[in-house]
């Protein structure tokens, strides 16, 4: 059966009130299995300033050195440092849990 890209998001938009698990589940999986749906997700946040350069590597899994060089080889505009307290806070937060691992 072919449904409708509007129709699937509308409808897991509703199930996600009632099911939230099941529809993370599902979203999770769907990202994990496809590196260039991620990416694509992680870059579109970060062109619109939802998250920094520090979160966007962490979420692709890749040290913010790598995504920085990344990005500058494809011409995305590469913003470095924090805009305030609670960018700098998440920076430190990333930084912490890439070098944990």
């Amino acid at each position: 059966m072919i449904w409708s890209a509007d129709w699937a998001f509308a409808q897991l938009t509703k199930l996600h009130k009632r099911q939230p698990g099941m529809v993370a589940n599902a979203l999770q999986t769907m990202i994990e299995s496809n590196p260039d749906l991620a990416w694509s997700l992680v870059v579109s946040a970060y062109l619109d300033e939802e998250i920094n350069l520090g979160m966007a590597a962490e979420m692709l899994e890749m040290h913010e050195l790598e995504l920085r060089d990344r990005f500058n080889a494809l011409g995305i505009p590469v913003r470095i440092g924090p805009i305030d307290k609670v960018e700098a806070q998440a920076e430190a937060q990333a930084l912490d849990s890439w070098f944990s691992r």
